[in-house]
């Protein structure tokens, strides 16, 4: 399956002089590179948040498995 171009917006920025002066100096694509590091941020965010809301359940099923141990343990051969 093909993935859609992605919609772009303009937007303005202030970034330190010197670090926009050595990016385009090392040839950096600036736009590019503050689309992943927000991508690895929203992710961390995302997992963050994931982890907050699931804490109660993910600790009840370690109690379980702590207790019962795993359920498919009767019919390992291993």
């Amino acid at each position: 399956m093909q993935e859609r171009p992605r919609r772009k917006r303009a937007v303005n920025l202030s970034i330190d002089a010197e670090l926009v002066a050595l990016a385009k100096e090392a040839g950096t694509n600036m736009s590019a590179l503050l689309e992943r590091a927000l991508e690895r941020e929203l992710k961390q965010h995302r997992d963050e948040k994931w982890r907050k809301e699931n804490r109660d359940a993910i600790q009840r099923h370690n109690r379980f498995m702590k207790k019962h141990g795993l359920l498919s343990d009767d019919w390992r051969k291993f």
